[in-house]
């Protein structure tokens, strides 16, 4: 698995994971549940992660979308 895009913002990431299910990649969800540890006040960032071999195909359906990166 290799990092796509690390937000805080929860809507981003269920856009993106939208986006790639459309386009036939697998992702998973990283740091869901840090909300606990923080105090739900969303400090520490989630991370969305795809098989390396969907890597490429993943970030050319990020950007393709101005999905910002932050790579």
């Amino acid at each position: 698995m290799k990092e796509l895009l690390r937000s805080n913002d929860p809507t981003i990431i269920a856009f993106a994971s939208a986006l790639l299910s459309g386009e036939d990649i697998d992702c998973f969800e990283l740091d869901v549940n840090m909300s606990v540890l923080e105090g739900g006040i969303g400090i520490f960032p989630r991370r969305l992660m795809v098989r390396l071999d969907d890597h490429d195909a993943a970030t050319r359906v990020m950007r393709d979308n101005e999905i910002p990166l932050g790579q």
